[in-house]
């Protein structure tokens, strides 16, 4: 076998170097000046110099692997990033140039996890601010002037409870505190084992909390979580934690909460623009500690996840196996080629599950009908639910390897099952998800080579498995779906299709529409509005 090169673009351990080096197989370029360029633009330029030459990437989080750089990349099969986090990356142009994308999802859960439990007790404690006035020979007016507060008996909302946020929910209790938690996808029955009050919405955590911790990816669902609405329910003196993406607060709310001593006291080690420019207001506060994106910036995080990836790399371009792949599923391309078509179609019905799933569920379970029950599903199971976790705020990042283990860490039971085949349908492929007191399923098949969307919560539909359903749940009477068409004809939303499904006469009826745009959150308010309407909703594909 030919050398295959490994550019290394960001710092990483030396332990993760000299895995790599120790290979016969492999010749390692240590670049990591790369990364620390500031100019991503000029970075662009000289990655997309340079990458045609290397077979593997390694990066963390300061080079931007951009679309352009992947395209030039014709000898890449792999890229490593040395840490959870992806967004530095352009996944769909590795996708489609057929490069691996890995990561390393659990080297550094500990180190965020610390990270942010410090910050909140320096929050509590103005030990920064105290340190300082220290430092400025003020002794005595920095012990006059910096009165903590305790975190003992104090309740804590912790949003998202992922890894990272059930370690934070572990040492929040070793100190006496109450923890309450929001995320849509953790199950009642895991939120007890935890011991953490589990919320049905974001308001209602935060707006009992004296300390808020986020914990969460993010999404457009996420972006802003923290906004100046909610932040005017929650209690006055509130303190605020963001150790996990900048982005999910709004800083413009935050400082206009601070400023009203509505926040007390904010601590972020990411934010909406890194770094901060020098002129921003947060950097002139005495209630706001700021540390320079640290959370996994240990010693023992940074020599796990550079060991991880090196040896992810080093198993992708020597031997073909695929590890914390964010992109692509761990087999071979035989087997790829026969299950490739079910695997795509799974995704698209956990995403659709996902979208229109009760909260809190408690189990997934898909159901294989036909010639698909006689291959091995496991891949195809954990491609469902890794489209289930990718539409699922708060879930995490989902790939085919950690699909399992997500599902493991929010409650959620997952199951296969092979009932007899059904008449109307060559193979069938039904998710369903939900808990003891409500659920939820959608089921597609194969038209030929075509895939579509079959049924919708037991209803027979028709629907592409692409771009945009709308969903409307309707009296089954003259004239309802005649409004339907006027909104969006009004509002330039062209349907490319539409399928209709009933009950019963006169009783419910289900309409799935295929849109040619997205629709707006006025337009579903709209629907909804509307007599004969019961529900609208929008499953983006």
């Amino acid at each position: 076998m030919a050398t295959r090169k490994v550019l290394i673009a960001d710092p990483i351990s030396q332990k993760g170097i000299d895995e790599l080096a120790a290979e016969s197989g492999l010749e390692v370029d240590n670049r990591p000046e790369i990364g620390g360029m500031e100019d991503k633009d000029e970075q662009e330029v000289v990655l997309r110099d340079i990458i045609t030459d290397y077979h593997g990437l390694i990066v963390r989080s300061g080079a931007k692997v951009r679309p352009s750089v992947i395209e030039a990349a014709t000898n890449l099969r792999a890229i490593g990033r040395a840490g959870v986090g992806v967004d530095n990356i352009d996944i769909a142009a590795a996708t489609k140039q057929g490069v691996v994308v890995m990561n390393t999802p659990t080297g550094n859960t500990i180190s965020t996890a610390e990270h942010a439990f410090t910050l909140m007790t320096a929050l509590a404690r103005h030990i920064p601010q105290a340190h300082i006035s220290v430092m400025e020979n003020r002794f005595k007016e920095g012990r006059k002037a910096y009165k903590g507060v305790e975190l003992y008996k104090k309740t804590l909302a912790i949003l998202g409870m992922g890894r990272i946020g059930s370690e934070f929910a572990r040492r929040a209790m070793g100190f006496g505190m109450r923890v309450v938690v929001y995320d849509p996808y953790l199950a009642a029955s895991k939120a007890k084992s935890l011991r953490v009050e589990l919320c049905d919405t974001v308001d209602e955590a935060v707006e009992q909390a004296d300390f808020i911790t986020l914990h969460m990816p993010k999404t457009p669902e996420t972006a802003h979580l923290i906004n100046a609405d909610r932040i005017a329910k929650m209690k006055d003196g509130v303190r605020i934690v963001n150790c996990a993406r900048g982005g999910l607060i709004d800083e413009e709310a935050a400082l206009a909460g601070l400023e009203s001593g509505k926040i007390a006291g904010l601590a972020l080690d990411v934010f909406e623009e890194e770094p901060p420019p020098a002129d921003h207001p947060f950097l002139q506060r005495e209630d706001v500690v700021m540390t320079p994106h640290l959370g996994a910036s240990t010693e023992e995080a940074q020599e796990n996840v550079g060991i991880d990836i090196a040896r992810a790399i080093r198993d992708r371009l020597l031997n073909g196996i695929v590890v914390n792949a964010v992109n692509m599923p761990n087999i071979d391309e035989q087997t790829l080629a026969e299950i490739g078509p079910y695997l795509n179609l799974a995704e698209v019905l956990g995403k659709a599950a996902a979208q229109i799933a009760p909260k809190q569920p408690d189990f997934f379970r898909i159901n294989y009908s036909g010639k698909v029950s006689d291959i091995d599903t496991t891949l195809v199971t954990r491609s469902a639910l890794k489209g289930f976790f990718e539409a699922s705020a708060g879930a995490g990042s989902a790939n085919y390897l950690n699909a399992q283990t997500l599902a493991e860490d929010h409650g959620i039971r997952v199951s296969e099952s092979r009932p007899a085949e059904l008449a109307d349908f060559a193979e069938l492929i039904e998710v369903e998800v939900g808990n003891d007191d409500e659920q939820t399923s959608v089921a597609a098949s194969f038209f030929g080579n075509l895939p579509r969307i079959v049924k919708i919560r037991d209803r027979n539909v028709e629907a592409d498995t692409k771009g945009h359903l709308l969903l409307v749940e309707n009296s089954d009477e003259p004239g309802v779906i005649g409004n339907v068409g006027r909104i969006l004809g009004e509002a330039k939303i062209n349907i490319a299709s539409m399928s209709l499904s009933r009950n019963q006469v006169g009783g419910r009826a289900l309409s799935v529409l295929n849109l040619d745009s997205e629709i707006s959150d006025e337009i579903l308010a709209a629907l909804e509005a509307t007599d004969g309407i019961h529900e609208a909703r929008v499953i983006s594909l």
